[in-house]
């Protein structure tokens, strides 16, 4: 199970979870409570140790501005928050020839009837361009996509999980905290989980025993 801490913003939370065994802990460029520079994410990964991957999550569609910030901050992979744009993906994979991973965000719209089939169809426009393999689901409330701290409805969501396309590792994230990541788990049997305000004591900042808690409870249903 790939588990990735997300909203980090002082090297004190990020090397606590590269610490307990995440295997990515990620950085928001987008405009957030818990957005960082460039510059301020260099000065973290640098002191990062041990194969942690370094993910940028951004909202903007320029991929060179995507691109500059990548190679400042010192990310081995960007999360694509801004919706499915083929172009950009191109351009990107393009600019970072192999060096960046890239992750592909999609989202559930929370309480839209029509959720589920539009996610089917991105999963398989994402699959049929062949260039990103991983896909992380998460929530969107109204007009906010991400970093909401609500679930979408996994009960639905199990046949969209259940039928992707083989090509695709699917990363699950909305509303994922140490009490219930078990359960999305199981529900929904995804390649990796993400979590960011389900472990904060306050925005931007984690708390340990949480933090622990989740990746712990996540490790364990993953576990036949």
């Amino acid at each position: 199970m790939w588990v990735k801490i997300c909203g980090n913003t002082n090297l004190e939370d990020a090397a606590l979870a590269a610490e307990l065994g995440a295997d990515a802990v990620g950085f928001v460029f987008a405009a957030s409570k818990r957005q960082v520079t460039a510059a301020q994410v260099a000065a973290i990964t640098r002191e990062l140790r041990g194969p942690v991957e370094r993910v940028g999550v951004f909202h903007s569609r320029d991929a060179e501005e995507i691109a500059r910030a990548s190679d400042e901050a010192g990310l081995t992979a960007v999360q694509l928050h801004g919706g499915l744009d083929e172009g950009l993906v191109e351009r990107l994979a393009e600019r970072f020839a192999g060096q960046v991973g890239m992750i592909q965000v999609l989202h559930w719209a929370v309480g839209d009837e029509s959720a589920a089939a539009e996610l089917a169809e991105q999963m398989k426009r994402v699959a049929a361009q062949g260039t990103v393999t991983r896909v992380l689901i998460d929530s969107k409330v109204g007009a906010a996509a991400g970093g909401t701290g609500v679930a979408f409805e996994w009960a639905k969501a199990r046949e969209v999980f259940a039928s992707a396309p083989e090509s695709l590792r699917l990363i699950l994230a909305g509303g994922l905290r140490p009490e219930n990541v078990g359960q999305a788990i199981g529900e929904l049997g995804p390649w990796g989980v993400d979590v960011s305000s389900g472990v904060e004591a306050t925005p931007g900042r984690k708390d340990s025993v949480r933090l622990a808690q989740f990746v712990q409870n996540a490790r364990a249903a993953a576990t036949p």
